[in-house]
């Protein structure tokens, strides 16, 4: 197979739906942190985290709630959104690669002898990493 990138051309075909419960679980989370009521929720952390110096009464160890907290919420958050993110990335460059599959299979049905489509076509497929297919036709 021709590749221009390190990726196998995978057509949309050839994608299982079967997502791993990792993935599902990232899917779920990124759903849930992208509503607006989560961002209230986060708005309301930082509201009842604000007066509680008066409890506390340390300024570092005060300081220290809220970083560990926001740090490890977003360490999470990005290591999710990144899942969810590479997927949706892999779901447009299949639909990409069906798509250019396509307009190389019009090129050579409309093309007949004309030897500059038929370099066009070659073009395109190595550009995208599709293998030229038999004809089983």
């Amino acid at each position: 197979m021709s590749i221009v990138n390190a990726h196998e051309a995978t057509m949309p075909s050839e994608v299982t739906g079967h997502l791993s419960v990792f993935d599902r679980f990232a899917t779920r989370a990124a759903g849930f942190v992208s509503r607006a009521w989560f961002f209230v929720l986060c708005v309301l952390l930082v509201v009842v985290w604000a007066p509680s110096y008066f409890l506390i009464g340390d300024l570092d160890t005060w300081q220290l709630i809220i970083n560990t907290m926001t740090t490890i919420v977003t360490f999470l958050l990005v290591a999710l959104l990144q899942n969810t993110q590479r997927r949706a990335d892999e779901a447009v460059q299949h639909k990409l690669n069906a798509i250019a599959d396509a307009l190389s299979d019009l090129m050579a049905h409309v093309g007949g002898e004309d030897s500059e489509l038929h370099k066009d076509q070659r073009e395109l497929r190595d550009a995208v990493g599709l293998e030229a297919r038999e004809s089983a036709e």
